[in-house]
């Protein structure tokens, strides 16, 4: 009988309970479960984002590095050290590719071995004295479980510490001679302190934005009790549901249908339908502001590659501008392309774009060709020649390797086309494997007209430039031979733009 008057006396506390206190209770745990549940799904999900890009970042240093290093050199870099002209060359660039970044915290290359990291390169950007050249560093502690496989010269995953130095990604790359051997390891440390203040920031403003719009609820529940209350925020909801991200044309226009609601119930309904278009629109902001640090990251990109081919340009001694003025031919071309309609179904603006940039990389390959041979000022045997002609399939080879490391550029896809196929011929006559008419991908014909036109009108070592007319004339001989027919027609619609950016730069030559 008591346990009986005990249940009566709960359930009647439970009918003292208002329906809209439930309300409010209800509501608040539920606001409070979906709060913190969404800021750690929020905030995982951007610093994972944020910190695997940092990997990409660092990766693409150490490679950019790697290539300026002969593998077969590092022993004597480390004995001679600055004695040596090339050993002072390298330190340069790394020096460059340092000040390329301020997320660059410190830039080395170690001889490791058992009793230690032998130093042969050692950049930092910290008010501190560089280890000297030869000077064993040891081992640090967050190394300790990866020192078997640095032995070995194998690949390790980059490495997060958060020590003396702030929170570093220390990237790892090893180099290896011809014959596999590990001669050395590139590394990188680069700073993630900005990383930690701007995570720290977005999840005050996550809070802020919630507490408001907690508050902001928590009033409005007093009349959800009321008639009308349900059909507005059935109607948020839908737009809400309807909401996407593909592109700012969607945004812009999925946030003026949210506009055109014009809630005005004169209460809270009416507040938290504002809060919504607000929050709404510091979505689209943030967004934006998503969309426009990537566009950052995108010029910090193309800045390596030019970065890079400039590096193998600099070895051959006949080429001068070379790699500027294709890819501002390659840009015109294309644009008159697009102009008159021809290849539509392939010239997007992404498409454009990727050509453009990967363009400088178009001869990458050449560093795999011998100086003697680069540079030589008479004509090339047949034996010289074959042995040029294997750049092509060097540099596909080359940026093959980088779409491994860097899956989804689309923008190497193109580069891989352009430094493979831009010998070929549109009859089939051309290297490295004779294919002929639209077999040949776009990009890389389009390459193949200014490649040759630059080739015609450009100074040597071996002989003097053509003049613009009879450069202008060879290409029209061989349309259909050599080039694509539409492309040399392209070409010629254009012939003012091309002959302005070919005067501009023979005056900066």
């Amino acid at each position: 009988m008591e346990n009986v008057r005990s249940e009566i006396f709960i359930n009647d506390k439970c009918r003292k309970i208002s329906i809209r206190t439930k309300m409010i209770l209800l509501l608040s745990i539920a606001l409070f479960a979906f709060g913190f549940s969404a800021a750690t799904i929020s905030y995982k999900i951007y610093m994972d984002a944020s910190i695997e890009q940092h990997k990409r970042f660092g990766v693409g240093v150490t490679n950019l590095i790697a290539d300026a290093i002969e593998p077969n050199r590092v022993d004597d870099y480390l004995q001679k050290g600055r004695t040596l002209e090339e050993y002072n060359e390298i330190e340069r660039k790394l020096y460059l590719i340092r000040e390329s970044s301020p997320d660059i915290k410190f830039l080395y290359v170690y001889k490791i071995m058992e009793d230690g990291c032998h130093v042969i390169f050692d950049l930092d950007t910290e008010d501190l004295e560089a280890a000297s050249i030869g000077e064993v560093e040891t081992f640090e502690e967050e190394f300790t479980e990866y020192i078997p496989q640095l032995l070995q010269g194998q690949k390790i995953e980059p490495i997060i510490s958060d020590g003396t130095y702030g929170w570093l990604l220390s990237v790892y790359t090893p180099i290896y001679d011809a014959n596999g051997v590990c001669k050395c390891y590139v590394g990188v440390d680069i700073s993630m302190d900005e990383l930690r203040e701007q995570a720290r920031a977005y999840i005050i403003k996550l809070a802020a934005i919630f507490f408001c719009i907690f508050t902001l609820i928590l009033l409005i529940g007093f009349q959800l009790a009321k008639y009308g209350l349900i059909l507005p925020i059935n109607k948020m909801a839908h737009f809400a549901g309807m909401f996407a991200y593909n592109s700012e044309e969607e945004m812009e226009n999925n946030l003026e249908n949210i506009r055109r609601l014009n809630i005005q119930t004169g209460d809270e309904i009416e507040n938290l339908y504002k809060a919504f278009v607000k929050m709404t629109e510091d979505s689209v902001q943030y967004t934006k502001d998503v969309k426009s640090k990537n566009e950052t990251i995108s010029k910090m990109q193309n800045a390596l590659i030019i970065t890079l081919a400039d590096l193998v340009e600099s070895r051959d001694e006949n080429t001068g501008q070379h790699i500027k003025k294709t890819a501002a031919y390659v840009r015109i071309i294309l644009e008159e392309l697009k102009r008159e309609g021809v290849y539509m179904d392939q010239l997007t603006d992404s498409f454009i774009e990727n050509v453009v940039n990967s363009a400088p990389l178009h001869d990458i390959g050449k560093i795999a060709v011998p100086d003697s041979i680069l540079n030589k000022p008479g004509k090339l045997t047949k034996e010289e020649f074959d042995l040029m002609k294997t750049h092509t399939t060097a540099g596909g080879k080359i940026i093959g390797s980088i779409i491994d490391t860097v899956p989804n550029s689309h923008y190497l896809d193109e580069a891989k086309n352009l430094a493979t196929f831009h010998h070929e011929r549109w009859d089939g006559k051309g290297y490295p494997t004779g294919l002929a008419g639209e077999d040949i991908p776009l990009s890389a014909r389009i390459m193949a007209v200014a490649d040759v036109f630059d080739a015609i009108v450009s100074k040597r070592s071996y002989k003097d430039g053509f003049s613009y007319e009879k450069a202008f004339s060879i290409i029209e001989e061989e349309s259909g031979t050599h080039f694509d027919p539409k492309l040399v027609k392209a070409f010629f619609e254009a012939k003012d733009s091309i002959l302005k950016v070919a005067k501009v730069f023979q005056k900066m030559e």
